[in-house]
């Protein structure tokens, strides 16, 4: 590969500067000698069992739904399919707060769908742990998406025509034949549908409230310790960067084969 121009170099560089920089400073600022002490506290600890667990849920459910989901995207008409794209992929680029605010409107207690099921039930999800789930769910969900319509798009379709002449169904094929042969995308997929879900604040806060044991991910527990200790929070905050940086090994078969070859 030939050479970039030095000013090509020059912006490259800065930009990597521009990602770095704040982990740099994170770095220089945590409490190291406090760390595991900071990390281990009621709070944190609670903080982050939560977020781990609404993120699992969030990305089993985000298995159930997508996956299906990502079929009728990746064989539906043409014109169809790319409308119901648009909309799944709409909490990609809108403001989770705005999500948390659709999510209120919904299933809160004067809510289109909640006002019934305080009547009847008398429950509503808002701030509850199901409403963390629900709402890491309805933001992370279409990462999974794209993920699996990409590798159905992709796959090779002809073990699946062999077996459509072998006399086995359509939903045979898909779970023997097709999910089989898409796993490294489903994989994918729910890898970045939990890093997002894990990450998820302003939905959560927005929706769930930030309610310490019930709804306060590790996220919300950051925010709240920068007003109050901000030594916890920078240590919550490496905790999180080390989290992320296993998500990013749990898929360096797929974004960095230098590294897992």
């Amino acid at each position: 590969m030939k050479r970039l121009p030095a000013a090509l170099t020059g912006l490259g560089a800065l930009g990597v500067a521009v990602i770095i920089a704040p982990l740099i400073a994170l770095a220089w600022a945590a409490p190291w000698d406090r760390i595991v002490s900071l990390l281990t506290t009621r709070a944190a600890l609670s903080a982050l069992g939560l977020s781990l667990g609404a993120a699992a849920l969030a990305t089993v459910f985000a298995l159930l739904l997508g996956v299906p989901l990502s079929a009728l995207l990746a064989n539906g008409e043409a014109r169809f399919a790319r409308y119901v794209r648009l909309l799944v992929v709409i909490p990609m680029v809108m403001p989770p707060v705005v999500i948390g605010t659709a999510l209120l409107t919904l299933l809160g207690r004067r809510g289109l769908l909640g006002q019934y099921l305080d009547a009847w039930f008398g429950w509503t999800p808002t701030y509850t742990f199901w409403a963390v789930v629900i709402a890491q769910l309805v933001v992370a969900m279409p990462f999974l998406v794209v993920s699996v319509e990409a590798a159905l798009r992709a796959r090779s379709i002809e073990a699946e025509e062999s077996a459509y002449t072998l006399g086995a169904s359509k939903l045979t094929t898909f779970v023997r034949i097709t999910l089989p042969e898409i796993r490294p995308g489903i994989f994918a997929g729910a890898v970045m549908c939990f890093a997002r879900a894990l990450g998820e604040f302003g939905a959560t806060v927005t929706f769930a409230g930030n309610v310490e044991g019930v709804t306060q991910t590790m996220p919300l527990a950051i925010y709240l310790s920068l007003q109050r200790d901000e030594e916890s929070a920078i240590a919550m905050a490496v905790g999180l960067v080390v989290l992320s940086v296993v998500v990013l090994i749990g898929m360096r078969s797929r974004w960095m084969p230098a590294i897992s070859s």
